[in-house]
């Protein structure tokens, strides 16, 4: 609820909203497996407007300053979709400079412009804003991969990225 008042009113609860989203399910048992007490607030983003995704950063930030605990921000997404290992692996470079440049308004250009079929661009730049109001000064690639990797099939592929921001 308060980051619904923090963040101007962008966030709104709507139960329905998770119905056909899969990435809290797959995150959920590694958070658990860590961390049995965890408390989360999942949110689900429908806009990929700049200002939308400043807004909802800066609650986030706000609603942490004010809570006063350590917590963990965490934005989920696979990066391209299905197109040759070479083609994604270019396209995911550039998302991936822009993510460690700290810049989620680059960042939702880039994707835009560069046709990147990263499903969670809009989390990530929201992440991106409420790490940096938050005082995030550096980012590191942790790993970068593709689903051929494992398939085999380099012809249409998923890439993968690990990053941390401090």
């Amino acid at each position: 609820k308060r980051i619904t008042e923090l963040s101007g009113g962008t966030v709104s609860l709507d139960d329905s909203a998770h119905k056909n989203e899969h990435s809290l399910e797959i995150q959920l048992p590694f958070l658990q497996y860590f961390r049995p007490d965890i408390k989360i607030v999942p949110l689900i983003l429908g806009t990929q407007d700049v200002e939308m995704c400043r807004i909802l950063g800066a609650g986030i930030a706000a609603a942490i300053k004010e809570g006063k605990k350590d917590v963990l921000i965490l934005a989920s997404s696979d990066m391209n979709h299905f197109e040759n290992i070479e083609t994604t692996r270019k396209k995911d470079d550039l998302a991936i400079r822009e993510i460690l440049s700290l810049d989620p308004e680059k960042l939702l250009q880039t994707v835009r412009v560069n046709d990147i079929s990263m499903c969670g661009v809009a989390p990530t730049a929201v992440m991106l804003f409420a790490a940096k109001s938050l005082g995030a000064a550096k980012a590191q690639l942790v790993t970068y991969d593709t689903s051929g990797t494992v398939t085999g099939d380099n012809k249409e592929v998923v890439g993968y990225a690990g990053v941390i921001i401090s």
